[in-house]
């Protein structure tokens, strides 16, 4: 049986109720497991820092490709939320995934908000929010603090545009290269676009609007498993005060870690601290 079940996932592929094709890495061994959600428009590589360090540390770390991302099937419909949490529970339920700790960055840890509210922490011990959009990343009368429609309105035309150059103008805000004393690099640039034009243009437009006008409020009065959120302060793509600071006043059961000076790009800019911090919640479970 035991060679059965690796012989039918050998392909690191998941198909759902919708015949959409779900790609997945897991990396090491071990009786507790890591589930990453990336963020937009990346895909699993996102998690490359994090899952290296965390396997070598006997941990099983699994990442998946958001549908319309990296490796997965690049479908027409399903671009939302609630089809992510779905293909997200179909992927925990395939491995027979327990007791597991998500993890989900910018747009993933909407996905992981959305996939515990509406699936329940059966399958999960503890959650992760780093750079996340929750609770609701849209200016609204409610949401005074948020970014204006005007904002996601300019990444849908830059997208339309000229969708590389678009991303390659993206890498300095997301990264901080535009900030004093932040060491640029063209590699984490170039990584960054390429793993962005390996999503379809379909999905990165239609999640626009998802990761921009979600309200993950509901769900995150549902979290009542230990929750760890990690910001950073200087977050030019998710400003932190209608974020995570907003967010901790909404989960029952989180704590809130700050990055002084941090970037959107906390995985890659941070991954030391983040690393550590990870590390140290996960021996906590």
């Amino acid at each position: 049986m035991k060679n059965d079940y690796k012989a039918a996932h050998r392909s690191n592929m998941i198909t759902t109720k919708d015949g959409t094709q779900i790609y997945y890495k897991d990396w090491g061994t071990g009786p507790d497991t890591v589930i990453f959600s990336h963020g937009w428009p990346l895909s699993a590589d996102a998690w490359e820092d994090q899952m290296m360090f965390l396997a070598s540390n006997g941990y099983r770390c699994i990442a998946h490709d958001r549908r319309g991302h990296g490796r997965s099937s690049q479908p027409w419909d399903g671009n939302n939320y609630d089809t992510f949490a779905a293909d997200l529970d179909t992927l925990v339920t395939t491995l027979n995934i327990k007791n597991a700790t998500f993890v989900g960055h910018s747009m993933g840890g909407g996905e992981v908000a959305r996939y515990l509210g509406k699936f329940g922490s059966a399958r999960a011990s503890q959650a992760v929010l780093i750079a996340a959009v929750t609770p609701l990343m849209i200016k609204t009368d409610k949401n005074p603090e948020g970014t204006p429609l005007s904002a996601f309105d300019g990444i849908r035309a830059g997208l339309q545009a000229d969708r590389a150059q678009f991303y390659k103008d993206l890498t300095n805000p997301f990264f901080g290269f535009n900030r004093t004393g932040i060491k640029d690099s063209s590699g984490r640039r170039d990584t960054f676009t390429t793993l962005g034009m390996q999503s379809s243009l379909r999905s990165s437009y239609e999640c626009v609007k998802q990761f921009s006008e979600t309200d993950f409020t509901e769900d995150l009065k549902k979290m009542t498993l230990p929750t760890l959120i990690i910001h950073g302060d200087d977050d030019q793509i998710v400003p932190i005060a209608p974020s995570a600071m907003a967010a901790s006043k909404i989960l029952k059961n989180a704590r809130l870690e700050v990055y002084k000076g941090g970037s959107h790009a906390i995985p890659q800019m941070n991954k030391d601290k983040l690393n550590a911090d990870l590390l140290a919640f996960l021996k906590q479970a």
